[in-house]
């Protein structure tokens, strides 16, 4: 396929539909064909900023080869396995579906059409991640923190599936080992759906990984400490610090026996155009799929595991009035 002839809409214009559709609207490598929303006025006003079309789903479909799935979780699979038994190529937003089957069921769509499925996982193209995890191959243990003022976007679904996914699925990626257990607690606060969330993650290689999430606090915070025998890292991903201490980068540390220490910072690039050109690249030059159907299924497993061990820690707490249902 040419690259001139590649022909993407996108599905959704609310918050993150309207980032997509401006990616799409410069990009060099693709034609922004349309946009369609369930709400036909917001698609109209998205269309006009990015100087498009406001279609409806068919019209959409007919109308490109590749679709960005941008809409809310719920509606993931019903959009993306349509699009794929279409023959578009798809890349969807995280999770990649609400549930395994469903989640399962796309894969098995895009290989039956030989199709891109690649799943919006967007801090696998980060200038963060890089940092990490050329430097911690092999980690022991990782506290990840994440906590972010109140917003109403994004209470549709847990703070599981809205916060703390991003950073299961980078865990899953520097730790690269199955799951072997889950213990989680958390509660909903401002919203119907848990609002603050901690999960302790074991992983089968000895690994071991706390995760907190939370979208009720004061002000915004996302850190992450790892040691393993490579050493130990601290991450400040709001100032874009890095700090490791171990014996194979960085300036000698006096009276350490050999320790060295390393101090970077980082420049921010533009994650979601590196997210679409992977895309691009992926569909005209038969790039691997940075984060594939794969990858998108094993964070939507772990945010589920973590959810189920929320469930029952919940009903214990219920149970003994430790907090009121």
């Amino acid at each position: 396929m040419a690259a001139a002839g590649l022909r993407i809409g996108v599905a959704g214009a609310g918050h993150f539909g309207r980032f997509h559709a401006l990616k799409l609207a410069a990009s060099k490598r693709a034609t922004f064909s349309g946009i369609y929303d369930l709400d036909p006025a917001r698609a109209e006003t998205l269309a006009r900023e990015t100087r498009t079309r406001a279609l409806e789903w068919p019209a959409l479909l007919d109308a490109t080869d590749a679709v960005v799935i941008a809409a809310p979780a719920e509606a993931h699979f019903p959009l993306a396995s349509a699009a794929l038994a279409a023959g578009k190529h798809v890349l969807v937003e995280k999770p990649i579906a609400a549930t395994l089957a469903e989640a399962e069921e796309l894969a098995r769509l895009a290989q039956a059409h030989g199709r891109v499925l690649q799943v919006g996982h967007l801090l696998r193209f980060s200038a963060e991640h890089k940092a990490i995890s050329e430097r911690m191959r092999r980690p022991l243990y990782l506290d990840c923190v994440r906590i972010a003022p109140f917003k109403p976007r994004g209470t549709d679904v847990s703070v599981i599936l809205d916060l703390m996914i991003h950073d299961l699925d980078l865990v899953l990626a520097l730790v690269d080992s199955p799951i072997e257990s889950v213990d989680a607690v958390g509660a909903p606060v401002a919203s119907e759906h848990e609002d603050i969330a901690n999960a302790r993650v074991r992983f089968e290689n000895g690994c071991v990984a706390t995760i907190t999430a939370s979208r009720i606090s004061l002000k915004t915070e996302r850190k992450m400490r790892l040691f393993s025998q490579e050493g130990y890292m601290s991450v400040d991903f709001a100032n874009r610090k890095l700090m490791m201490i171990g014996r194979e980068r960085g300036i000698p540390i006096p009276g350490s026996g050999g320790g060295r220490i390393e101090e970077i910072s980082w420049k921010d690039h533009d994650a979601l155009e590196a997210e679409h050109a992977a895309f691009a690249a992926a569909i005209l030059d038969g790039a691997p799929v940075v984060v594939d159907a794969a990858a998108g299924i094993r964070a939507l497993a772990a945010a589920l595991a973590v959810s189920a061990s929320m469930a029952a820690s919940r009903a214990k707490a219920e149970a003994s009035g430790l907090i009121r249902t």
